[in-house]
């Protein structure tokens, strides 16, 4: 019961971020230094997404029959209770807001404070998701195209596949996070780290080289500022062992946020397309 407690205070105090935070962006260049969306903390929940150090995924099963089936339901399922959120408009006013809404993104996470506390207690509903995906439309607005779900960190694979099938797609996690001193999870979780232009960068041509790849990377460069600022922390940093985080006074940890899945049940009947771990 405790541990359900502290998920339950995790959930809420990471999508209380999301409500109050729709003025910052998803991490995807800032805290990669690169130009190539889909490699930050919420990047990597993004456009695209890899096994690595930083990121662990479920392992892929064997299809069955059965996974088919469930996999067409799922499906179907999202279509009937998630159509009336096409109209972002509608999402927002059932509390899904809009998260770090600013800065340009391959996708943007309307998150439910609600919705994602009950997932991280358990509770998992597929016409409730924790986060609905949209892809902001060049004349305004917004285009629904799919929904993040999320998990309890501790769930087995076991549990995952009752969720969602591991042989349809790869529920994530973010994991072998080294944090620098004075930044803590709860940091992460309440946003306390703002991105934020470095008045020492002026031109690509000033980008100093450890920020990224320098000589070209002046706007990626001049964004990387707290624990963003140095490569070795952070949701992409060098660092993802504890040692090493220990040796540059940072602290470590293991996994941040539980487990999360994205299905894009608009773009396809092809269930590789609705399951991908691309924006199809």
């Amino acid at each position: 019961m405790k541990t359900r407690y502290i998920y339950l205070f995790v959930a809420v105090t990471f999508v209380a971020t999301l409500a109050s935070y729709a003025v910052a962006h998803d991490m995807d260049d800032m805290d990669s230094g690169s130009d190539s969306g889909g490699t930050g903390a919420m990047g990597q929940m993004g456009a695209h997404m890899k096994m690595s150090d930083h990121m662990t995924m479920t392992e892929t099963r064997a299809m069955t029959p059965a996974d088919t089936q469930r996999g067409e339901q799922i499906v179907a399922t999202m279509r009937a209770k998630l159509a009336k959120y096409e109209d972002y408009k509608a999402a927002i006013a059932d509390g899904y807001v809009p998260y770090m809404e600013s800065v340009p993104q391959d996708v943007y996470h309307f998150a439910n404070r609600t919705a994602t506390a009950s997932e991280y207690m358990g509770d998992f509903d597929l016409a409730r998701p924790g986060s609905l995906l949209y892809e902001k439309k060049t004349f305004g607005g917004y285009k629904l195209v799919g929904a993040m779900y999320d998990a309890p960190a501790a769930d087995t694979p076991e549990q995952l596949d009752a969720l969602i099938p591991l042989s349809l797609s790869h529920w994530h996690a973010h994991t072998n996070i080294c944090l620098p001193k004075g930044v803590t999870e709860a940091d992460v979780f309440n946003g306390n780290v703002t991105p934020k232009i470095r008045p020492d960068i002026t031109s690509a041509a000033r980008a100093p080289t450890e920020f990224g790849r320098g000589g070209g990377a002046g706007d990626a460069a001049r964004m990387r500022v707290g624990y963003l600022a140095d490569p070795r922390f952070g949701f992409t940093g060098t660092i993802s062992n504890q040692a090493d985080c220990e040796a540059a006074d940072g602290n470590f940890h293991k996994q941040i946020f539980g487990w999360m899945i994205h299905v894009y049940p608009f773009a396809s009947e092809d269930l590789k397309v609705a399951f991908s771990l691309e924006v199809p």
